[in-house]
């Protein structure tokens, strides 16, 4: 069975979550750059969930982790621009 990929957009604010099965008892949250989170697992150290501030700007930016973490999901994100 595959793990549910869970996908949060906060429109006002322009922040979108992916999240990636049941969230962890313990977590951390790394920041890879100015924009992007990524939260752990504590016990395994598996990725739980990548954030993304100031999506509109940056939609090729999923993507991008996604494929550098090793993982994907099943559909293509177009958001149109104001």
């Amino acid at each position: 069975m595959k793990e549910a990929v869970d996908i949060y957009y906060d429109e006002e604010g322009d922040y979108l979550e992916v999240s990636f099965g049941a969230p962890p008892k313990k977590e951390y949250t790394e920041q890879l750059d100015s924009e992007v989170l990524i939260t752990r697992d504590e016990g395994t150290n598996e990725i739980k969930s990548i954030g993304i501030i100031a999506f509109k700007k940056r939609t090729e930016i999923l993507k991008r982790v996604l494929k550098q973490l090793g993982m994907s999901i099943p559909i293509e994100i177009n958001i149109p621009a104001n």
